[in-house]
């Protein structure tokens, strides 16, 4: 009866705990749900793939970065403006229009997507851009075969570049 009596309040607190920390997240559903098809893809593709964030800016310029991950682990990071004015090109120099880092520059250049694993995407997806905020919107879209496409928040009465979060157009296995 003793054992009874403390099971049924570990699942009492367990229950409690849990409800709680659900409240925080937005999207939750949608979320496990892509978590799940990136678990599946990340164990079909031996944790070895290639992600594509895109950004663009409303003054006109955009970019994306290819991130190539192998065994878990980024080993690569392209960057290339896919779109740049006439007046902001020449403020930009010509090295920094497009370039390759390898595993040991990860992170050299300022511009471009951070070098993070998708392990890393959905762990910042939880922790930061899908928390329950009041002074903002919050966006999540599962568009690559039920992976994360759209992640992130804006927050009110924010007007230009305000989205916080990621952006992935592409998730293709190596």
């Amino acid at each position: 009866m003793k054992y009874t009596l403390y099971f049924a309040a570990l699942m009492a607190f367990g229950y409690l705990v849990s409800s709680c920390v659900s409240d925080d997240l937005e999207y939750e559903n949608e979320f496990e749900a892509s978590q799940t098809a990136w678990t599946n893809f990340k164990e079909s593709s031996g944790n070895s793939y290639t992600y594509t964030v895109v950004f663009g800016s409303w003054v006109g310029f955009s970019w994306e970065t290819s991130l190539t991950i192998v065994d878990g682990y980024v080993t690569e990071r392209h960057f290339e403006y896919t779109t740049l004015p006439d007046d902001l090109s020449e403020e930009v120099p010509e090295e920094e229009l497009e370039w390759t880092e390898t595993e040991a520059e990860l992170g050299s250049h300022q511009m471009g997507a951070e070098p993070m694993t998708l392990d890393e995407v959905y762990a910042k997806a939880r922790d930061e851009w899908l928390v329950k905020r009041e002074n903002a919107v919050t966006f999540f879209e599962r568009k690559n075969d039920g992976m994360i496409s759209t992640c992130g928040y804006v927050e009110n009465n924010c007007v230009d570049d305000c989205f916080i979060g990621i952006k992935i157009n592409r998730i293709d296995a190596l």
